[in-house]
C-alpha cells in the first residue's frame, strides 16, 4: 500500500481534490470530517473538550463558534484541545487502513500534514495550492470569517512556499476542475502505475 499525504492551506482547494481522489476509487481519510464526528451529537470527545473548556457543547455536540472562542489567542489552551484531538485522530486513521489494507493506494488527507508531523507517516506527499489571491478571496468569502482569524490560521500553518518545495507532487487548484481533476489523475497514474487505484 502506498499511502499518499494530501495537504494544503485554508482555502487551496484541499477538500475539492480529496473528493476528486474518491471519485477515482481511492479510499481518502479525511482527518477534518472525523473531527467534525468526534465533536458532533454524541461524538466521542465531547464530554472531554466540555471537561476542559465548560460550556462550549449542548445537544448538538461541541459548539464550534464558542470552541473557537475558548482557545483564541491562547496558545496554552490550543495546546491543551490539540492534545485531545490528535489521539483520538490517529486512532481513527489507524482504523481506516487496517480496513483498507488491501488498497494499492490510500489519501490521507491532513490538513497539518507537516505541522503536526504526520508526513512521516506517509510515502508520498500532494499539495494542493492556489496563488495568495485567489486564497485569500475563498477564505474571506466564508460565513464568519475574518481577516484576522484568516492571519491566525495562517500563523498557525507553514507557509505554501515550504509545503510545496517539500511535496513530492503539487496540484494547482486556480484553473478549471477539469484541470485539476486531470492533475489528480496523473498523480494517481505515477504513483500506483498503470493499473490506478
Amino acid at each position: 500500500m502506498i499511502k499518499l499525504g494530501l495537504t494544503g492551506s485554508i482555502g487551496m482547494g484541499k477538500s475539492t481534490v480529496a473528493r476528486m481522489f474518491a471519485d477515482e476509487g481511492v479510499p481518502v481519510f479525511d482527518a477534518d470530517a472525523v473531527v467534525h464526528e468526534l465533536q458532533g451529537p454524541g461524538g466521542a470527545l465531547v464530554a472531554a473538550i466540555e471537561a476542559e473548556f465548560p460550556d462550549t457543547s449542548g445537544p448538538e455536540g461541541v459548539n464550534r463558534t464558542a470552541l473557537r472562542e475558548a482557545v483564541y489567542g491562547k496558545p496554552e489552551a490550543f495546546a491543551r484541545l490539540e492534545a485531545l484531538i490528535h489521539p483520538a485522530v490517529a486512532r481513527a486513521r489507524e482504523a481506516f487502513l487496517e480496513t483498507h489494507g488491501a488498497a494499492p493506494l490510500v489519501v490521507l488527507d491532513i490538513p497539518l500534514l507537516f505541522e503536526a508531523g504526520g508526513w512521516q507517516k506517509v510515502d508520498r506527499i500532494v499539495v494542493v495550492s492556489a496563488p495568495a489571491e485567489v486564497q485569500r478571496a475563498r477564505v474571506l468569502g466564508r460565513p464568519g470569517m475574518t481577516e484576522s482569524r484568516f492571519a491566525e490560521i495562517l500563523a498557525r500553518q507553514l507557509p505554501d512556499a515550504e509545503k510545496r518545495a517539500r511535496a513530492d507532487f503539487v496540484i494547482a487548484t486556480d484553473g478549471r476542475l477539469e484541470a485539476t481533476r486531470d492533475q489528480v489523475r496523473r498523480v494517481i497514474a505515477c504513483v500506483a502505475g498503470p493499473a490506478g487505484g
